[in-house]
């Protein structure tokens, strides 16, 4: 992995002043200290941080094609790139080095906008074509890699991190309230909007043509094009599976290929080990393929239900590796890594687990380590939510055509909780956003009460006027012909994964540290193998991820591959403990709250102190939990990247760059 950036003037050819450009890398050196390198020419620059791991030795970016007319920066990894290099040499290309950025400048003369679809990795590419006079700005299938870009004026400018944008200064930080309203709503940034006014995130499978305005008048265009989505089979349509034992073993093979695939690196390559199954399986194969001596991590935290270490130690001595490598994690640990997440998140965070992550990325590196693999898309592919089952379960009230009892139970269910609604059509409208019923709509709708509860007078005017899930622009008229179950898995890959987990759990929180996430379960052939299946592979009866299960059957233990899912998260409660962190109760302070002027601050101050009074572990406390929680952290995202007067932040929970 690596962090790369650059700037394309959209009306002339004028000179990119070095210093914008080199700004902008050294924000973003933490993606890439191991090397640098610039492209100059007039109307356009190229910069690039490199995280050495494949071609070592000759690896250096920009990388050109023989006569460099086609430039390219890259952050990620292409695993493929061995057979893509046998097939370009039989073509008559010249390729000098050992890394898998060559390949990418003589995909783009073979194939130009058709280079994308046959990219098979993780991937943000950023290339220059002299000849045709246009940037190439793109990300791979799953949103594993980001890439930012703004226009400011007649300039383009692009990065891996907002930070890089920032550090330019041309690009003003300003909140973007719409983005703020995505993070009530989905608890995820999916992009394209961002909590930055005027930055967009690239939408996974889509790449950005550019094409600078000329002297004979020709205004700029930029062209946002898709060249890969997501889809499933029609309804009725999906492959049965009739012979269990004959897909498991396909799956085998398909899974064992993604890991085999991702273990090649010129660097020892490492795993996370939770002792869930989804973990638990990648570092199993890993150690079949690699040996016993991966080194794999885990997290020990400071809470008997939510401690997994035990889980792990034993999925390490079954598959005969070493003992995992421990990184202790209590409650105030998540307050004291929060203001370094969100910096490194560049959006307020609500998921307590994600400060956990970014203190394990930390010990994988103090370890010398640079790459990992784990098991994140599992859960989205065969959906290990538990939300699924509930929605099977509500769903059984529709049985009658044209009455919603699941409807009248869950108002009905608010209003003996006393917890705020949205009028009945709310609802309606967001399923016809998203191709109907889905059970997703539950699960981010206990978030979504907060905007009711906490949200300002002029946040409430933007819940009016935008709809974020009609911002998703699922491909209705496809999906429509779905399952209900693969509309769920869309939007779990949509908005779960890349906004969320690939984002604040992924590449952000362990490229801070310089370490590089590999995710087999994002295979595009392994994503191709299970989205044809009958979703009873998927969800049988209320057995979550069946087939993973039955795979896993093979290589762990069973009490590994027959337990639940256990959310892994430290309590929301965490800003709120005895005694209350200083800087929590200012940035929650009333002064604060008018300043940022997201929230009610007499609601803030309200259910700061009721939700205590409330049920442990009870819905309507979760709800508030995970508002007050979002709160937090969006008044804190706005001090450290807005304006630094809302809270003096002690030495100990400081922002680290």
């Amino acid at each position: 992995m690596c962090g790369i950036a650059g700037i394309i003037d959209l009306a002339q050819q004028r000179a990119v002043p070095d210093e914008i450009v080199q700004r902008m890398a050294r924000a973003i050196m933490h993606r890439g200290p191991d090397e640098e390198g610039f492209f100059f020419q007039p109307g356009v620059a190229l910069a690039s941080r490199r995280l050495s791991i494949v071609g070592l030795a000759d690896g250096q970016q920009p990388v050109t094609n023989e006569d460099g007319n086609v430039v390219v920066v890259f952050n990620g990894e292409l695993f493929d790139h061995l057979e893509k290099r046998a097939e370009l040499e039989a073509l008559g290309h010249r390729l000098v080095k050992h890394c898998d950025t060559e390949v990418i400048p003589h995909l783009w003369e073979e194939h130009e906008r058709g280079m994308f679809e046959r990219l098979r990795g993780q991937f943000a590419i950023a290339l220059w074509d002299q000849r045709g006079r246009r940037l190439l700005l793109g990300r791979d299938r799953f949103g594993i890699c980001p890439l930012y870009w703004t226009r400011q004026g007649d300039w383009l400018l692009f990065a891996s991190e907002i930070k890089a944008l920032l550090a330019s200064g041309m690009v003003p930080a300003r909140p973007d309230r719409r983005g703020i309203d995505h993070i009530f709503t989905f608890s995820a940034l999916p992009g394209p909007i961002t909590c930055f006014e005027g930055v967009q995130l690239l939408r996974a499978g889509h790449f950005l043509e550019i094409t600078p305005g000329s002297e004979r008048g020709r205004d700029a265009e930029i062209a946002d094009r898709a060249y890969w989505e997501m889809d499933f089979p029609d309804l009725g349509d999906e492959e049965r599976g009739d012979d269990p034992r004959r897909l498991v073993d396909e799956f085998e093979q398909v899974m064992l290929r993604a890991v085999d695939q991702r273990l090649k690196a010129d660097v020892p390559v490492g795993s996370y080990l939770s002792g869930g199954v989804d973990s638990s399986m990648i570092a199993a194969l890993a150690s079949h393929l690699k040996g016993s001596a991966i080194n794999t991590y885990t997290i020990r935290v400071d809470s008997p239900e939510l401690d997994e270490l035990a889980a792990a130690n034993l999925v390490a001595r079954h598959i005969k590796t070493k003992p995992p490598v421990v990184q202790e994690f209590r409650a105030e640990d998540a307050v004291n890594t929060y203001p370094q997440l969100i910096h490194a998140a560049e959006a307020p965070v609500i998921d307590t687990s994600c400060a956990a992550l970014l203190l394990l990325a930390r010990r994988v590196h103090e370890c010398g380590q640079k790459v990992v693999l784990t098991g994140e898309g599992a859960d989205e592919w065969l959906v290990g939510y538990p939300w699924y089952k509930v929605a099977k379960m509500i769903g059984y009230l529709d049985i009658l055509p044209g009455v919603r009892l699941s409807d009248m139970a869950r108002r009905a269910y608010l209003r003996l909780k006393n917890v705020p609604q949205y009028p009945r059509e709310f609802r309606r409208g967001i399923e016809e956003a998203i191709g109907g019923p889905n059970a997703w709509i539950d699960s981010y709708g206990l978030l979504g009460l907060s905007k009711l509860r906490f949200y300002s007078e002029s946040m409430h005017e933007v819940r009016e006027q935008a709809n974020p899930w009609a911002d998703l622009q699922m491909p209705l008229a496809r999906a429509k012909r779905w399952h209900p179950l693969h509309r769920g898995i869309w939007v779990a890959g949509r908005v779960t994964l890349a906004g969320h987990l690939l984002q604040a759990k992924g590449d952000r929180v362990a490229m801070h540290s310089s370490v590089e996430v590999r995710y087999p379960f994002l295979d595009e052939e392994v994503f191709t193998f299970l989205a044809r299946l009958d979703p009873k592979w998927k969800l049988r009866g209320f057995r979550d991820k069946h087939l993973l299960r039955l795979l896993a059957e093979r290589w762990l233990p069973a009490s590994v591959y027959q337990r639940r899912k256990v959310s892994f998260r430290a309590p929301l409660d965490s800003f709120h403990m005895e005694p209350e962190p200083t800087f929590v109760g200012q940035l929650l302070s009333e002064e604060s709250l008018r300043r940022t002027g997201y929230f009610d601050a007499a609601a803030v101050h309200h259910w700061r102190r009721a939700f205590r009074q409330m049920p442990v572990g009870s819905l309507p406390r979760l709800s508030v939990e995970a508002g007050l929680a979002a709160v937090v952290a969006t008044q804190l995202w706005h001090h450290l990247y807005i304006d630094a007067n809302l809270a003096q932040l002690p030495e100990s929970v400081s922002r680290a760059s």
